[in-house]
């Protein structure tokens, strides 16, 4: 019974490896035809992918042969441009270095004549020094002349007061020569006036605007810079150095005060030094005075000093202290005060204000 059920299972084991086998074998086959369906699809699908790269790759190549060709070209084209520009750089170059050395020649001629033009410059300068010394000095003998010949024409005319004083007590008419000469005198006086005096006494002699009247200059200082000259007109101002130092002006102002009019003033400008024994003239705009530092200055803002009388012109330091004025005023004439008395007043009065004593703590060094 073992035995034939042992023999059943070999049996049905053995149908069932056979068809088993059978069975495995068909789907090998299967597998088989499956596997080589789809390595041909594969292989189809490979070879139609490279046709296509090939076919790319052959039309990258034809493209990049024709950018290789137009690159060669260009290359060939920029290595003629580079060399051409190289010869014309080296041309420029060359004409650089030429032009280079004509500006240094330029420039080594150009500080010749500067050198040459600033020592002819210092000649002249050193020449205009020396004139200026030589006019100051010749000025100054002039004034010496002057002042002894109007002492000695003073003296003249007050021996002659006294010669026709004798005539007129002894009852003598004065010849026509000695009338003549009476006349020379005084014109010749009149026309000396140093410093201002002159307009002054001429504008008082013609007595134009108030007969009986006569306009009076006053001036005073406490240091070496002075008000010389105050114009009748109102036209000009001037100022003197009377010392022989030059004197550092800078923030000095003039004040004028005329009348009833409010106060002016005029500041000359900054680092103004004025020389030794000059004088420097501050014109009013209605003048038509030309600007000339450091002689002439116009007065831009103010038409006029300030005409006629009740004139007072003040110079300030830079500190505001009081070192000059001058002051015009009219006066009436005494009752038969003659022109030449008139003017040994005025002479008089110039002498004393000539010889005023000069105060120390208005001298700038």
């Amino acid at each position: 019974m073992k035995k034939r059920h042992d023999t059943r299972i070999v049996e049905i084991d053995s149908g069932r490896r056979i068809e088993f086998e059978s069975k495995l074998a068909e789907a090998l086959q299967e597998l088989r035809k499956d596997h080589e369906q789809q390595i041909q699809d594969y292989k189809e699908q490979l070879e139609r992918t490279f046709s296509a790269k090939l076919e790319n790759a052959q039309l990258a190549a034809a493209k990049n042969s024709d950018y290789a060709s137009a690159t060669r070209e260009e290359i060939v084209s920029s290595k003629l441009r580079i060399d051409t520009m190289s010869s014309q750089l080296s041309q420029y170059q060359k004409q650089n270095s030429a032009l280079e050395n004509k500006v240094r020649e330029l420039q080594e001629i150009l500080d010749r004549a500067q050198d040459m033009h600033r020592r002819q410059m210092s000649e002249k300068d050193r020449e205009v020094a020396d004139m200026r010394h030589k006019l100051q000095t010749q000025l100054e003998e002039y004034e010496q002349l002057l002042d002894v010949k109007l002492a000695l024409d003073m003296e003249i005319n007050a021996y002659r007061k006294m010669l026709e004083g004798e005539e007129q007590r002894l009852k003598l008419s004065p010849s026509p020569s000695q009338r003549s000469t009476v006349s020379r005198s005084s014109v010749s006086q009149t026309s000396r006036l140093l410093r201002g005096k002159k307009r002054k006494l001429e504008a008082s002699e013609r007595g134009e605007s108030r007969p009986g009247y006569k306009i009076v200059q006053e001036a005073s200082s406490s240091g070496p810079v002075s008000i010389e000259e105050i114009d009748l007109e109102g036209k000009f101002l001037r100022i003197l150095n009377n010392s022989d130092e030059d004197q550092q002006l800078s923030g000095w102002t003039l004040t004028r005060q005329h009348g009833s009019l409010p106060e002016i003033g005029f500041k000359l400008p900054g680092r103004f030094i004025l020389k030794a024994g000059q004088h420097v003239t501050i014109w009013a705009a209605g003048a038509g005075a030309i600007h000339k530092p450091p002689t002439d200055f116009v007065w831009k803002t103010q038409k006029s000093w300030g005409t006629g009388d009740d004139v007072k012109v003040t110079l300030l330091d830079s500190t505001g202290e009081e070192c000059a004025e001058r002051t015009l005023f009219r006066v009436r004439r005494e009752e038969g005060e003659t022109d030449e008395e008139f003017f040994d007043e005025e002479l008089a009065e110039f002498r004393s204000k000539s010889h005023q004593t000069v105060d120390p703590s208005c001298s700038i060094m």
